[in-house]
This record gives structure tokens, sequence and C-alpha cells, in this order.
């Protein structure tokens, strides 16, 4: 399989981990992290890995979504994605993720939604990157 990069960047984690900082190469992500709530530590109003993560998904996925519908010709207006991202604890101590892509393409058919759906995980770089490695539950909505 060839390969041509499209692009680069880069992100530094400093200070304590989930309870550090992020920033990226051209300051553009400049971001204090906390352990959330729910996971026993302080939230509030910085991030964390997770939604810095669903964030990424979502847009990738949505970007992905409309190119694909546009090459189609199938016009898409008012589209949503939503990434659902779980932390997950599994046996000896080990952590994963979960994700659950929700798109909202209203005023398309159900089948044609769904075909969408289907055809942007086949070709965003995050599904393609996580594929086999984490569980992604796809769901369209009209």
């Amino acid at each position: 399989m060839s390969t041509t990069t499209l692009y680069t960047t880069e992100a530094t984690s400093t200070g304590d981990g989930r309870n550090g900082h992020v920033r990226t190469l051209d300051g553009v992500l400049d971001a204090d992290l906390t352990v959330p709530k729910e996971m026993g530590g302080p939230g509030g109003g910085k991030t964390n890995p997770e939604q810095l993560f669903a964030a990424g998904y979502a847009a990738c996925f949505h970007n992905g979504l409309r190119m694909i519908a546009a090459e189609q010709k199938t016009p898409v207006t008012g589209s949503t994605v939503t990434a659902e991202v779980a932390l997950l604890a599994v046996e000896d101590g080990r952590f994963t993720l979960a994700v659950a892509l929700t798109a909202h393409l209203p005023g398309l058919d159900q089948a044609v939604a769904d075909q969408l759906v289907q055809a942007t995980h086949r070709v965003c770089p995050y599904s393609n990157s996580t594929r086999g490695n984490i569980e992604v539950s796809l769901k369209a909505t009209v």
C-alpha cells in the first residue's frame, strides 16, 4: 500500500498527564486538562483526552460524510455528527475506548442516510485507524 503524507501536526502534554496541559506546536490548541468528576477527578472547566478524541473523530467523520454526499450528488443540509467516546476498563488493569457515531441527515431517506454513513466509515481516517482495535457503532438519523 502506497501512502502520501497530506498533513502532519504535533501536540505536547506537560504537567501531570490527565491533570496537565496540552498544546499544539502552533498554539492553536492550548488547553488545561483535568480528570472528569465521573472518574474521581475535580472536573470543571477543563477538557480531557476523551473529549479531544470525540471532537476530532466527529469533525473528521462529518467532513468525510459531506465529501461522500457531494461525490454521490446527494444534497446534505443541516447535517451533524456526534461522537460519543467511552473510556472502558478491561481485564488486567488495561483500558480501551468505544465510540458511538451518530450522523443526523435531515431530509434524506433513511436508506440513503445509512448508505452514506457506511461509505464514510470506509474512508474516514479515524475509522480506518480504529477499525479492529476498538468498538465503533454507527447510526444515521433523518
